[in-house]
């Protein structure tokens, strides 16, 4: 076999001519499209973060200061106490859902709730307040994000305390029924009678309602108590024995 020349040699050791006109436009466009996901991935879980943790802290640190000031209201002789006040009416507890104490104001619209508070049904059914006798207390509270008072709701069980603390009284609520689904435009179960709960006469009941599942609004999930005795508030703010 003959031996190659130089110029044979000298061309089979350069590098191949470049494309003239850059990348091909299909990697171009891929490269592209991959850049767009990345930062729509970003922005997403920038949006989640937000949604599920940065507005529990905005709502919470909301929360914790109107509440100091219905406290010092009390703590000052001047109300609300037991008067529907803009401030406050007073705090609920729910030990089962591990959310310390939660004020309670009127209206249920969602501006009201983000700020880490619940709030008593002016709308589509009027609520009772806890000292209306008979009547139904009823309450909402966002699940997920701005605060997330109700977000362990699933927590509570037949049998269960739930606790309500106005300036002079402690109003003792015992869960009696669950509903873990409803639709959200059931509006039977915030009846002052709540039929749906298998009460048939007036009492003195407590109805939490919040959405679900977890992490949507399709539903509402729904929880029941009756009062089982009221406590008049001593100088210390003693707190009833559910509360220990």
């Amino acid at each position: 076999m003959a031996a190659r020349t130089e110029h044979e040699v000298r061309n089979s050791n350069s590098a191949p001519p470049a494309r003239r006109g850059g990348r091909h436009p299909v990697a171009t466009a891929v490269s592209i499209f991959g850049e767009l996901l990345i930062t729509a991935g970003l922005v997403l879980g920038l949006f989640v973060v937000y949604s599920l943790w940065w507005t529990n802290v905005l709502a919470d640190r909301a929360a914790d200061k109107q509440g100091n000031t219905v406290r010092d209201h009390w703590a000052e002789a001047r109300g609300p106490g037991a008067l529907d006040t803009k401030d406050g009416i007073g705090f609920l507890h729910v030990p089962a859902m591990r959310n310390g104490e939660v004020l309670v104001k009127k209206g249920t619209t969602t501006k009201s709730l983000n700020d880490g508070i619940a709030g008593y049904y002016t709308d589509p059914v009027k609520s009772a307040l806890p000292w209306d006798e008979p009547g139904n207390f009823t309450l909402a509270a966002h699940r997920d994000g701005h605060g997330a008072k109700f977000h362990n709701i699933d927590k509570v069980k037949t049998g269960d305390s739930v606790v309500f603390e106005t300036k002079n009284t402690w109003y003792v609520y015992k869960v009696y029924k669950k509903l873990p689904e409803t639709s959200k435009y059931n509006v039977d179960v915030i009846q002052p009678v709540p039929k749906d709960s298998g009460v048939k006469k007036p009492g003195r009941y407590i109805t939490l309602t919040t959405c679900t599942p977890v992490y949507t609004s399709k539903y509402r999930y729904i929880v029941w108590g009756e009062l089982v005795r009221t406590e008049k508030v001593d100088r210390d703010r003693t707190k009833p024995v559910e509360l220990r």
